[in-house]
């Protein structure tokens, strides 16, 4: 059953500030929403002690299985490559897969279901179960926009993500009215693997844009 609280996995809410809390809509193009997942879930890894993340490359510091599954598939990946690759590269290529596989995981949490379209030439969509819980990761965002609250790594890297993505101004809608920090200052105070990463996340962004507006 989908909870207030969350499922405390990184990904999972940055997919649902990305999408409507009721019909599920995107708020973003879907390569913007696969590349801000792909670096979610990388830093989940980090997060988590797996990986590091430098401006060369992201290496496996722990092979030790996740007992999450979604989250050991992606280390499984990175382990497998016999080369190191920059983070730039992971981003690209765990987007194309990233937005299904957290939309499953947080179907599996309970926090999202399949509808299916009215039109049958088009395909159907996921939708939050409950709203409020769906909102809910909005609020945990802003509370690391928050001057007078103190900012936990999970809220600070939601934010960097979310605007490195471009839901910076759905972010700035729900920032406190008085005494609120900009996005990038929060993603400044993280430790310096997320901070690369949430770089590397908006340059990745920024290139998918371009490439979309030539």
């Amino acid at each position: 059953m989908a909870s207030l609280s969350g499922t405390g996995r990184l990904a999972d809410d940055l997919y649902l500030m990305a999408h409507h809390d009721v019909t599920g809509r995107p708020y973003l193009q879907p390569r913007a929403t696969g590349i801000g997942l792909a670096g979610a879930l990388l830093a989940e890894l980090t997060m988590a002690g797996s990986i590091e993340v430098t401006p060369l490359a992201v290496a496996v510091t722990s092979s030790a299985a996740s007992s999450e599954r979604l989250a050991g598939d992606v280390l499984s990946l990175i382990g497998g490559e016999r080369d190191r690759h920059p983070a730039g590269e992971w981003l690209h290529y765990l987007a194309h897969n990233a937005p299904a596989d957290v939309a499953r995981r947080l179907a599996e949490s309970g926090y999202l279901t399949g509808a299916s379209s009215r039109l049958p030439w088009r395909a159907g969509r996921w939708v939050p179960t409950d709203s409020d819980c769906a909102f809910m990761p909005l609020n945990r965002a802003r509370m690391a926009l928050d001057t007078s609250r103190p900012v936990s790594v999970h809220a600070a890297a939601l934010v960097g993500l979310a605007a490195a993505c471009g839901l910076e101004t759905r972010l700035l809608a729900y920032a406190p009215p008085r005494g609120h920090r900009c996005p990038q200052e929060a993603a400044g105070l993280l430790p310096p693997g997320l901070r690369e990463l949430v770089a590397q996340t908006q340059a990745a962004v920024d290139t998918a844009v371009l490439a979309q507006r030539a």
